[in-house]
């Protein structure tokens, strides 16, 4: 079923563009999203509940998965905004990640991967969908997935560990995992991650990098999120031993020492949440931009004074050394509540940045006008 963009929001109050002066924006304060000068913030879908992975087709179609809503949504869009949203599967358990790629979508559920083929040209009326996999675990605590294909052609999928701290079996968690397209060939690719919920490839060296969520229960400055650089196989990043980099562990540091890990590029903050993060690949934003890593901070669940809600840059040199680290994007936490969660983001073909919010249901747009 196709739905117009012009729905009520999460607030039950009209749509409005950035401009509008209505009593909805209000109740949707974009204004309070502080940028950097010449970046601007605006709509681009609303009604997409829960909306957090997202990932694009081949013909103007964005793809956006869910974690408690069990959808899967479909949105076709023109130029700087939305046209259509299609619910085009519903009833999965957490299908969080969404991948595309030679015209069909991957949607990764809980325990196993699915393949609609020929998605874009069945929006109105969903293929039913093939399983590729039903091999991961079936653990709902830190079991919703991303994932995305690599330059290698496999489609990366992280399994979270299955506990805030706890020593599982390296070989079903605590990873990220790779396979082929079709299913085959299940292999570890990274260990020692506790919960990574987005990852992407530098375009300049075609290796991976990806967000890391810290542990709870050790107080609220620590351990801090990270940005890993992962640029071969079978490296260890330290879970459950050692935390960003350099902290031991109260319970199993004293099984292993930090230096026997690889250690964070970026130490991203206490309990942040950092989720989505990709390369700005794109032409729109200043030169200064360009290869910089964006990173969506969902924000602390359990901290006593919050933090994140937010978008953070991260800008790395030749040697893949961090050079710079800043705020980009805040505004969502208002004091101590909330009224936005940035999860993930796409660079558009016209280099504007697109953030989910799955708090508001909301889909954004960043430009940069010069």
């Amino acid at each position: 079923m196709a739905y117009p963009l012009i729905r009520k929001l999460y607030c039950l109050s009209a749509i409005v563009t950035l401009t509008a002066i209505s009593a909805c924006a209000k109740a949707l304060p974009l204004e309070k999203i502080k940028l950097p000068p010449g970046f601007q913030i605006s709509l681009f879908a609303d009604n997409v509940p829960g909306a957090r992975s997202m990932a694009l087709g081949d013909n103007g179609t964005l793809f956006i998965g869910t974690r408690d809503e069990g959808k899967v949504y479909a949105i076709k869009y023109l130029n700087d905004k939305a046209a259509e949203i299609y619910t085009i599967a519903s009833g999965l358990h957490m299908p969080n990640g969404v991948a595309f790629r030679n015209g069909s979508l991957w949607v990764a559920e809980v325990n196993r991967i699915l393949k609609f083929d020929n998605i874009e040209s069945r929006l109105t009326n969903p293929p039913q969908p093939n399983v590729i996999t039903d091999k991961f675990p079936s653990d709902t605590t830190h079991g919703w997935k991303f994932i995305a294909f690599g330059p290698d052609g496999w489609l990366y999928v992280p399994v979270g560990a299955p506990c805030n701290i706890c020593e599982p079996n390296p070989d079903r968690y605590a990873n990220i995992m790779r396979l082929k397209p079709d299913g085959s060939d299940l292999q570890v690719y990274a260990r020692g991650i506790r919960n990574s919920v987005g990852f992407d490839w530098s375009p300049m060296t075609k290796n991976l990098w990806f967000t890391d969520n810290g542990r709870d229960l050790m107080g609220d400055e620590k351990p801090s999120d990270e940005l890993n650089y992962a640029p071969r196989q079978n490296m260890h990043f330290g879970y459950p031993y050692c935390h960003e980099g350099d902290l031991p562990d109260p319970e199993f540091g004293s099984k292993h020492k930090c230096n026997e890990f690889a250690a964070p590029v970026a130490k991203l903050g206490p309990h942040v949440a950092a989720l989505g993060m990709r390369f700005y690949t794109g032409a729109m934003f200043p030169t200064e931009y360009r290869n910089s890593i964006f990173i969506a901070e969902h924000g602390s669940w359990n901290r006593s004074k919050k933090i994140g809600y937010r978008i953070a840059r991260v800008a790395i040199d030749e040697n893949n050394k961090m050079v710079k680290q800043e705020i980009f994007a805040e505004g969502w936490l208002q004091g101590d509540s909330s009224w936005g969660r940035p999860v993930d983001m796409q660079v558009m073909p016209d280099g504007a940045l697109l953030v989910s919010d799955d708090q508001a249901g909301i889909i954004y747009r960043i430009a940069y006008r010069r």
